[in-house]
């Protein structure tokens, strides 16, 4: 029998996350047609915790997010998660004919005051846009937009689905180390999807590789912060994650 344990809701034999988790699932399956993408998976995640997701493209790990999102209950297992979780997608999918702010308090409940979302435009650099409709916005600015919209509902679990990965290289950078102060700032955990070998390295605490279905390695970062991918030691945990991923070198890996 499947088991989606989502916030405090429980179903079947479930008992509620503990304290020391932010996420834990068990035995995990997910299928499509017949067909296993995840099988078996284990996963825990810490409160306050930063951990990257790492993989080969239809390893499942995309699936995986959308899982612990709630947005894919057909699933066999347990899925422990906070109640008050937001995600933020590679494509910001804000609503063209919603303001930046109205964007912002989509989907929360009651009626929110534009206080609320000029607070967290605020905390992403983006009070002087908030009254901008989002076709005018550049890729930067509309997947800021899409951060201030999962930071208002203060999440105790950030879902990240390589939200930087349709933005060129500098505005690239900058959107990475605002997630990582806003990570700082907010001290909520969270799971970031991504190709980029370097960008997990740069930003999380433990860096997950999926393969098979399942989690197949795990490497702790531990390194200070802010952290230089000029040093020797970050080369050394990039190249090892390179290597376990199959890629010789940071160079075949573009």
């Amino acid at each position: 029998m499947a088991t989606d344990v989502h916030g405090p809701v429980t179903t079947g034999a479930a008992k509620p996350p503990a304290p020391a988790s932010a996420v834990r699932v068990e035995g995990l399956t997910r299928s499509f047609d017949g067909r296993a993408v995840i099988e078996r998976l284990k996963l825990d995640v810490r409160p306050g915790e930063f951990v990257a997701l790492l993989g080969r493209s239809g390893c499942g790990k995309s699936t995986l997010l959308r899982i612990l999102a709630g947005l894919d209950r057909d699933i066999e297992g347990t899925v422990l998660v906070p109640r008050r979780k937001a995600v933020a997608f590679q494509t910001p999918r804000l609503m063209p004919w919603k303001k930046v702010w109205r964007n912002v308090l989509l989907g929360l409940p009651g009626k929110p005051e534009r206080t609320v979302a000029e607070k967290a435009l605020e905390e992403v650099g983006l009070t002087h846009r908030s009254d901008a409709w989002p076709k005018t916005l550049s890729g930067g600015e509309a997947q800021r937009a899409s951060l201030a919209r999962a930071l208002v509902r203060e999440p105790d679990l950030l879902l990240l689905d390589e939200p930087f990965g349709a933005l060129d290289a500098l505005t690239r950078i900058k959107a990475q180390r605002l997630v990582g102060e806003l990570w700082q700032r907010r001290g909520c955990a969270v799971l970031l999807v991504t190709h980029d070998v370097e960008e997990a390295v740069l930003l999380a605490d433990r860096v997950l590789v999926m393969d098979g279905g399942v989690i197949a390695h795990e490497t702790t970062v531990d390194l200070d912060r802010p952290r230089n991918i000029t040093d020797p030691r970050f080369a050394e945990v990039r190249a090892g994650l390179l290597e376990r991923l199959g890629v010789a070198t940071a160079a075949e890996a573009g």
